[in-house]
């Protein structure tokens, strides 16, 4: 009986930490998933196309506004008075005109207009980066989730299973007068909780499946974790704060953010400065009642202006903008300050979960024997059914709380090379088609017409 027993409880801890590897999703397959097809992380792709195209914006301050116009005038004249001179007139006039105009120099303002354009889109892709290792985070803690409530499911249905054996026994023997009533009563009272705790497990599983779809767009079909997180994640503490504030992009783009602020500044200055521009317009009249006459002309200017006071407004934008940059050499500061708490804070719950297995693993050997005693004390009379019944709820928390510490450990591991800005596909060497946001860029920076985005929309 013990042996059978300890075959049976180990074979189910087996089956539920391993699950069946048949028809089996992996997590590469699952963050491949999430990279490619997240609503989220599409939108985020999204939002940083649109803020491309201020590099073009910025660009076509320099180049030359043309346009062409068509007029056309009618006039009737009634003259009264003397005979000699009332009378009745009338002109048809049609105008053609094309005017060109292009500036020569505009206070260095699109100069450092068009370089705040270029550092908003680093410090957006920077902001993508993020996105993405938030997506790849969550559905990474989504997958364990999934095999998480999957283990404890499998461990509360041999838990039922277990005490619905142990209620036909306390029934036998209360028939053949070996036991009591108030021991089936226990049994039923423990069946009973174990049956409630599985419905909430299976809950809890269902709302992971879902939590995991939406992350991934895959329907959770028996997961199983084949990747080694561990192998990427720094050797040490000093390693990991050291590579989180090198190259966390959060970070980064909080520096580009200054970047953006300290050209905006000069930008905003720049309407201090004198601006130079050219202009040029041709065009023909022609007057379409009697014989046709027809009037030429071609003009061509420079115009200056030279900005003497401009009601103190530009001044209040220059101030404004240098309290935005100061605002953002400080959001830098912050931003160091969180990813260095958040290494040390995942560092510390990585190296605890680490831990915890091993004493996890101690605490399931322990009660698996601890239950195999009792049952065979039972046998000789030594033990009551509340003893066995007792020690299988302490090998089901064991088993709980070890496939928890072995979920705990892995979800660490994930949200450590998150903190130190790691989680990313090329780190973790999966192979998926890499989304490049700088294609985009150079698409549409030196475009000069085409209303149509480079997909054909």
């Amino acid at each position: 009986m013990p042996s059978r027993i300890r075959v049976s409880a180990l074979a189910a801890v087996a089956l539920a930490v391993w699950g069946n590897p048949a028809s089996s999703q992996t997590m590469t397959e699952s963050l491949a998933s999430a990279y490619s097809t997240n609503p989220q992380l599409n939108v985020a792709r999204a939002q940083l196309r649109a803020v491309d195209e201020d590099i073009a914006i910025a660009r076509s301050q320099n180049r030359p506004l043309v346009q062409a116009s068509i007029s056309y005038l009618t006039s009737a004249t009634q003259v009264y008075g003397a005979r000699a001179v009332r009378g009745y007139t009338s002109n048809n006039q049609v105008e053609f005109a094309l005017q060109l105009q292009q500036p020569i120099f505009q206070g260095f303002q699109v100069r450092n207009t068009i370089r705040q354009a270029e550092s908003s889109v680093q410090a957006q892709r920077a902001d993508l980066q993020v996105t993405e290792q938030d997506i790849l985070l969550n559905s990474a803690v989504a997958f364990l989730d999934v095999i998480l409530y999957r283990q404890i499911v499998n461990l509360r249905r041999n838990d039922v299973e277990f005490l619905g054996e142990q209620v036909r026994a306390a029934r036998d023997r209360f028939e053949v007068g070996e036991g009591t009533r108030t021991d089936v009563s226990q049994a039923e009272a423990r069946r009973a909780e174990s049956q409630s705790l599985l419905n909430a497990s299976e809950a809890n599983y269902e709302a992971a499946r879902a939590t995991y779809q939406r992350q991934t767009n895959l329907v959770a079909n028996n997961l199983r974790d084949n990747f080694n997180v561990e192998r990427l994640l720094p050797k040490d503490l000093a390693a990991a704060l050291n590579t989180g504030q090198q190259g966390h992009p959060a970070i980064m783009a909080s520096l580009f953010n200054v970047d953006v602020n300290i050209f905006n500044v000069a930008a905003l200055e720049g309407q201090f400065l004198p601006s130079l521009s050219a202009t040029a317009s041709a065009s023909s009249t022609v007057d379409t009642v009697g014989l046709a006459d027809r009037t030429d002309d071609a003009r061509f200017g420079l115009n200056l202006t030279i900005p003497l006071y401009q009601r103190g407004q530009v001044s209040a934008q220059v101030r404004q903008a240098k309290e935005n940059l100061g605002a953002a050499r400080i959001q830098v500061d912050l931003n160091r300050n969180i990813v260095r708490q958040s290494v040390a804070t995942s560092w510390s719950a990585y190296q605890a979960s680490v831990r915890s297995i091993f004493d996890a693993q101690t605490g399931v050997f322990s009660a698996q024997l601890a239950l195999e005693g009792v049952i065979e004390e039972q046998r000789v009379g030594q033990r009551t059914t509340l003893d066995v019944l007792d020690s299988q709820r302490d090998l089901i928390s064991a088993q709980i709380t070890l496939v928890q510490a072995q979920r705990d450990k892995d979800a660490a591991a994930f949200q450590l090379l998150s903190n130190v800005g790691r989680l990313n596909v090329a780190s973790l060497g999966i192979n998926v088609d890499n989304y490049r946001p700088e294609e985009h860029t150079d698409a549409v920076r030196n475009k000069w017409y085409g209303a149509k985005t480079p997909d054909g929309r």
